[in-house]
């Protein structure tokens, strides 16, 4: 009999539209003569809705589906699809978020599919938690000494007294300096300030996303990723890819806006960086206690060629632009190859 697989997509966070697309792109990668797939999609106001086709999640019109979905916390692995006063019932077997950002890649809907003793693909709700939430990571990154950017953290209720906190803020680090919320994706929310002016405005946004905030001091230099996969002592790192970012830095429209942002898979780098960035990726990945897949973001600082940490996500991205993808394919792991292995692993934990 097949396993039922609940691709989960959407989401209330802002990088909604990005796990749409990526969410498509993992539905089609799993094999239909092993596993039957129900798609469940999650608009932007937190309405879980009975998607008929991946075709209508690339044209956007399954947000206009009638069917409900409630995933049922008790331990029977039941969705309760209700359409007006009808509800029937359908066992699902495994669910495969693909949720970006806030409320999804967080820990928050990893925890309600452990209530419901539903196995999940991915991070657990406590690695999920603590790689979306930027001030943990840096905490663990200290800890088992890995390279990364000097930072100021700042909380929003310190606003009220901007003056204070900027004063702070300049005894610490010098300018250009990153502003960015803690939990956030897809650069959302992040600014570079170059003054006291630009330093205060983003702020004020960072704090529109998020009550924590970091002031990273600016780390010039070559933008590279990779991509971590299975679990404990089974983990891999692949090789590396390089952002090419068309903008200052890779924000939101630099990442998917822009026609001039590039990604290079397997790029030239100085001897022994490789291994380096791949040593530093496996010991984050295990430090934050991953499973199943992660992409380690770092820099290559320009004139000391150290490598930096930059930040862990615990859902990739699965766009055509996507590095996580890419790189397992270079790593002789296409998704046709990764995407049941990942669902196969959420059985193994469970």
């Amino acid at each position: 009999m097949k396993k039922r697989v609940m691709v989960l997509f959407g989401g209330r966070s802002s990088e909604h539209e990005i796990s749409v697309v990526s969410g498509a792109t993992v539905a089609k990668a799993i094999p239909k003569d092993r596993y039957d797939v129900l798609l469940v999609g999650i608009t932007k106001e937190g309405a879980w809705l009975l998607v008929p086709s991946v075709e209508s999640m690339e044209d956007g019109s399954w947000r206009d589906s009638k069917v409900h979905a409630v995933l049922s916390p008790e331990t029977d692995r039941t969705l309760l699809l209700i359409e007006g006063e009808k509800i029937r019932r359908e066992t699902v077997d495994v669910a495969f978020p693909v949720l970006h950002g806030l409320w999804g890649e967080d820990g928050t809907v990893q925890g309600l599919f452990e209530t419901a003793k539903l196995p999940y693909v991915g991070c657990g709700h406590l690695s999920s938690a603590v790689t979306m939430d930027k001030f943990f990571t840096k905490v663990i990154a200290d800890n088992i000494g890995i390279e990364q950017a000097a930072w100021v953290p700042v909380r929003s209720w310190e606003l009220s007294d901007m003056d204070a906190v900027i004063t702070k803020i300049e005894a610490e680090r010098s300018y250009p300096v990153f502003v960015k919320p803690s939990n956030a994706g897809s650069s959302v929310g992040v600014t570079k300030a170059h003054n006291r002016e630009e330093l205060e405005k983003g702020l004020i946004l960072a704090a529109e996303n998020d009550s924590k905030i970091l002031v990273e001091e600016a780390i010039v230099g070559r933008e590279i990723e990779c991509a971590v996969f299975g679990y404990e002592d089974n983990a891999f790192a692949s090789g590396v890819g390089e952002i090419v970012a068309a903008a200052e830095f890779y924000d939101y429209d630099a990442k998917y806006n822009n026609a001039d942002s590039k990604t290079v898979v397997g790029p030239e780098l100085p001897e022994g960086k490789l291994e380096e960035f791949r040593d530093a990726a496996l010991r984050i990945y295990k430090a934050c206690d991953c499973f199943g897949m992660a992409r380690v973001d770092f820099f290559l600082e320009a004139g000391t060629n150290r490598v930096v940490f930059n930040e862990i996500n615990a859902i990739p991205g699965h766009t055509s632009i996507s590095m996580y993808p890419m790189l397992m394919e270079r790593a002789g792991r296409p998704m046709s190859a990764y995407v049941p292995e990942l669902i196969e692993m959420a059985y193994e934990r469970h």
